[in-house]
């Protein structure tokens, strides 16, 4: 995180269309790079430690890494990129909390504590 910014719920959920694409490109790109993995593993070893060409694995790294800038410098934390699960920094009744939404849900709508999971997240 770069600013420890404070999102309101209806700051967050303005977000939301926006980071709905992002986290289809993460997951996808995710996904490109951990079936390719083992084949750019081989052919860099076969290349005696070279940087072996595989397309699709190399743009879906930089897709990840642009992704995930992106991510840290707005503040949001992705804490799962298969199911989506994203938090903002929030505040509920004066304490600072996470403000917590998943891929699928229409709105943010839970919270937890900052030293608490997604299993402990309540309704807001």
């Amino acid at each position: 995180m770069t600013g420890e910014r404070v999102y309101s719920v209806d700051e967050a959920n303005a977000m939301l269309p926006d980071l709905r694409e992002r986290l289809t490109l993460i997951r996808d790109a995710r996904r490109v790079v951990i079936a390719t993995s083992t084949l750019v593993k081989d052919r860099v070893a076969a290349d005696g430690g070279g940087v072996a060409g595989e397309p699709a694995y190399f743009e879906a790294v930089r897709t990840l890494r642009a992704e995930l800038e992106h991510l840290a410098e707005i503040d949001v934390v992705l804490r799962d990129p298969e199911s989506g699960l994203l938090d903002f920094l929030g505040e509920v009744e004066g304490r600072r909390v996470w403000l917590c939404w998943r891929l699928g849900e229409e709105h943010v709508g839970h919270f937890h504590e900052l030293d608490s999971g997604f299993a402990a997240r309540k309704p807001l």
